[in-house]
């Protein structure tokens, strides 16, 4: 009879498997140049730790028996397939001897491999919304009802999602490497979006009940602290790693007792998470020291976000210094939000007279007309101006846009303040 594990070895081996499964996946799609079928042959290796995991103990380096298991079943299908000989001619001789437990003789290969998977899973080939779920699936270790909830997506369209986003990278041939050249800068891009919007949509949830999302902020925090060990001579890698540091250290600060949105100035700052800002400090630092040129986007926005991280005080803010680096933005990625956030920095600095001005001119922004950050902001500044009847209106319309429900009670609270008696 065959033998079932306990609950607890099992629980031993899906926490295992979750923490290598990204190093697994890559090692096994370098061979099988397929991220699908490497997924796969991971899963299968999961299989066969539950199997003999119970009976035989856990293995003193379990995520080395795993990707030595998976690898060997790779193999074993490549010399399946009619064409075995030129397939074994390009993964090397070495594989012969590969031994089932045997560890990994280089790790440097299996960051190199883990690079190759960030790179072809956020390839520009596949819309935004597939690298995101596909990133989330062989980096994050998250599985399909994880990431649908996460996103607050019906299971089968995520599901559908990952497995078309896998056929597209097979039929369209892309190759499991990391890019050179001007393609490996286009494609950093792609890779740093993805982890961007992903902790994006942890820090400020786009719809639901709650506001923030912190599973997908620590999911992107790790894949930013991941991709700077693999390429520390890139400054914008750096850059968005600061950046994440650096919001994520305001996180208990964000939310009141009852799950409500604490606005930046309400904020208990010493809340904040010291050892983060450090952090976020110390990569904006290596952003620096490696940067040729002038920063990129990422560094820009960390820069700002360390001004916040400097000022023990709302009161103590540099807005001066904040509306420049904006401004420096706003020439260096141009974009409706971008400029949206150069008003708030200008209003704080110079007054909200010249933000609005600014905020006026976004009226027709097509990019921004559901976007309830622009009626709430231009609410704001209505009402600093006393035009409270036009800032009531602006908050109500806020309130109509937003889709997340924490922010929809406060806009329509903010609405309330300013009803006359």
């Amino acid at each position: 009879m065959e033998q079932q594990p306990t609950v607890a070895a099992a629980r031993t081996i899906e926490t295992v498997f979750r923490m290598e499964s990204p190093r697994i996946i890559a090692a096994v799609a370098r061979i099988v140049r397929d991220v699908g079928i490497a997924e796969e042959l991971a899963q299968d290796a999961l299989v066969a730790a539950l199997e003999q995991w119970p009976r035989d103990g856990v293995p003193d380096n379990p995520g080395a028996w795993l990707t030595a298991a998976a690898k060997h079943r790779a193999i074993d299908l490549v010399r399946r397939r009619e064409r075995y000989a030129r397939k074994l001619e390009e993964i090397g001789r070495d594989l012969d001897t590969t031994t089932p437990f045997e560890e990994p003789a280089d790790p440097d290969d299996i960051d190199d491999d883990l690079l190759r998977l960030v790179f072809t899973a956020c390839h520009p080939v596949l819309s935004a919304e597939a690298r995101i779920a596909l990133t989330l699936r062989l980096l994050g270790g998250l599985t399909t009802p994880e990431i649908a909830r996460a996103f607050l997506a019906p299971e089968p369209t995520i599901a559908q999602r990952i497995v078309r986003a896998k056929r597209t990278l097979a039929t369209k041939g892309v190759a499991f490497e990391v890019p050179y050249g001007p393609e490996r800068e286009a494609r950093l891009g792609s890779v740093l979006e993805v982890i961007y919007l992903i902790f994006n949509e942890g820090y400020a949830a786009t719809a639901g009940d709650d506001l923030l999302r912190p599973a997908l902020c620590e999911d992107a925090l790790r894949l930013a602290r991941v991709l700077g060990e693999l390429m520390p001579k890139e400054p914008e890698v750096h850059g968005l790693a600061a950046l994440l540091e650096l919001q994520e250290s305001r996180a208990a600060a964000r939310t009141g007792p009852s799950g409500e949105p604490v606005l930046l100035k309400d904020q208990d700052r010493r809340r904040w998470n010291r050892l983060l800002i450090r952090r976020g400090f110390a990569a904006l630092g290596r952003a620096n020291a490696v940067a040729t040129g002038a920063p990129g986007p990422y560094a820009l926005q960390a820069a700002i976000a360390a001004c916040h991280a400097q000022a023990y005080a709302y009161e103590d803010t540099d807005w001066g210094r904040i509306a420049t680096l904006y401004g420096l933005l706003a020439a260096r990625s141009p974009s409706p939000v971008v400029e949206l956030n150069r008003a708030v920095a200008v209003s704080m600095a110079q007054g909200p007279e010249p933000a609005l001005t600014i905020v006026d001119g976004l009226a027709d922004e097509p990019a921004l007309r559901d976007y309830h950050l622009l009626p709430s902001v231009r609410g704001d500044l209505l009402a600093r101006l006393g035009r409270t009847a036009e800032a009531r209106a602006e908050f109500e319309r806020a309130a109509s846009l937003a889709r997340n429900e924490r922010e929809r009670e406060l806009l329509t609270a903010r609405a309330r303040e300013l009803e006359g008696p």
